[in-house]
């Protein structure tokens, strides 16, 4: 006999803020089936992973992860693989880890309630893999919320800019957007229930085309930061190819709008942007640089670099450094090309060692550290608008986020998470910022 209630279930996810909120649906969508979370494998009778296959060994990580917890196979019980691995290995899963029940791809999480049915009927091979072509999204009433005052809510789902490098069109399917209305719908709800800061995703959130024909981007953006409650409004991830002036003009004329803004460049060459296939060029990308630039409001850009995409030289690593340059961002989020399955990367020749991916990288990252010294100086002496996440109680710190989703850790007296609260700078380090409490 297990020695677990059946109908109880953990969860452990991997990856991005789309699976992270992912996750949050799926745990309200086995709650409202009569599931109860618990917090470790024990004492679970179903075991999800909710997972990612954007980097390299993704895949290794989950059957590592199954593997360590094959022992509990004759408890009785169950596991399930949810999101891109899911997709992406599809049946292949149940061949490499028999002692899985469920497979479940993130275009089909809306099935999962059928799917519960199956397991508990005693099904051990259930499956939910739609292709890339489905125009269905993931909405539930039933969505469990992890954070009582940031909450995300997903408009666009799924990727058609099949970058060559880029595993998500094929694992998370084409592009499908929400309705603004029921965004919208969204949104007012969660002002209701207390939430201030309000998060827009997808995959390419600024690719969002209301199907009704009601909005664009920048006014679903406009109309969210005009909800009475909603402090702070930010959206993330921006495909520079998508990305139009009129969201600067809304970034400067809505003051909830937050003034930051993730945009991938991945590199500064045109020749290695070609062969990546993210349809702009270096010149284009710099326009829309220029455009935050110029804005009213000061906004923090932030992006992504990859490093060793097959084909790149010395001289294209040195026009990525010479972008990082002349932008200066406020933050790279910088990574190693690894070859992803599927994807048309794979038929060119990557010729780099990774000794050497991993020297570009270091020095990439290098030279931002040292921007970023020099660009968070400029916050000093500042009084920000921070918001409240918790208390580093041995530091004796209260620990938030400025508008420019920027850490600032600061001395003051008692306040509530959540709470939003004048904190003037005093000092500036390549990653955070400290200061006092305003009172």
């Amino acid at each position: 006999m297990p020695s677990h209630p059946p109908k109880t279930f953990y969860l452990e996810t991997f990856g991005c803020q789309m699976n992270v909120h992912d996750s949050e649906k799926v745990i309200g969508t086995l709650v409202s089936e009569g599931y109860r979370q618990v917090q470790t494998v024990e004492e679970a009778g179903l075991v999800l992973y909710n997972t990612c296959s954007i980097r390299d060994k993704a895949e290794q990580k989950v059957f590592n992860r199954l593997s360590d917890y094959k022992k509990y196979q004759k408890q009785g019980k169950k596991f399930a693989v949810l999101g891109c691995v899911a997709q992406q290995e599809g049946a292949r899963i149940f061949e490499r880890a028999p002692y899985v029940s469920m497979v479940c791809g993130s275009a089909s999480y809306r099935n999962l309630p059928e799917m519960l049915v199956q397991i508990e009927a005693g099904n051990q091979r259930v499956t939910g893999l739609d292709d890339r072509e489905t125009d269905k999204c993931f909405e539930t009433e039933f969505t469990s919320r992890t954070n009582p005052h940031r909450g995300y809510i997903t408009i666009i789902e799924g990727c058609d800019k099949f970058c060559s490098y880029c595993v998500v069109p094929f694992t998370r399917g084409k592009e499908r957007s929400r309705t603004s209305d029921s965004v919208l719908a969204e949104a007012r709800q969660m002002a209701d229930l207390g939430y201030t800061e309000i998060q827009l995703l997808g995959q390419n959130v600024n690719s969002f085309k209301d199907p009704a024909g009601k909005h664009t981007f920048a006014e679903l953006l406009a109309a969210v930061g005009q909800i009475e409650g909603i402090k702070r409004v930010r959206f993330t991830t921006s495909h520079p190819r998508d990305f139009g002036r009129d969201i600067v003009e809304a970034i400067d004329s809505v003051p909830t709008l937050c003034d930051h803004v993730h945009l991938p460049v991945q590199s500064g060459s045109n020749r290695v942007l070609d062969a990546m296939q993210r349809l702009y060029t270096r010149e284009q990308y710099l326009e829309r640089i220029a455009w935050m630039k110029a804005a009213s409001r000061e906004i923090s850009i932030t992006t992504d670099i990859i490093v060793g995409f097959p084909g790149e030289t010395e001289s294209d690593f040195q026009q990525t450094l010479s972008l990082l340059e002349q932008v200066e961002f406020d933050a790279v989020f910088g990574f190693k090309y690894s070859p992803r399955p599927n994807t048309p990367s794979l038929k060119l020749e990557d010729a780099l060692p990774d000794e050497e991916k991993a020297r570009r990288l270091a020095v990439v990252l290098e030279k931002q550290r040292d921007i970023q010294r020099r660009r968070y100086q400029r916050h000093l002496g500042q009084i920000l608008e921070v918001m409240v996440e918790g208390r580093n109680d041995r530091h004796q710190q209260w620990t938030g986020r400025t508008t420019q989703n920027k850490v600032i850790n600061f001395t003051g007296p008692e306040v509530s998470p959540g709470s939003y609260v004048p904190v003037v700078t005093t000092a500036a380090f390549p990653n955070s910022l400290a200061g006092q409490m305003v009172i």
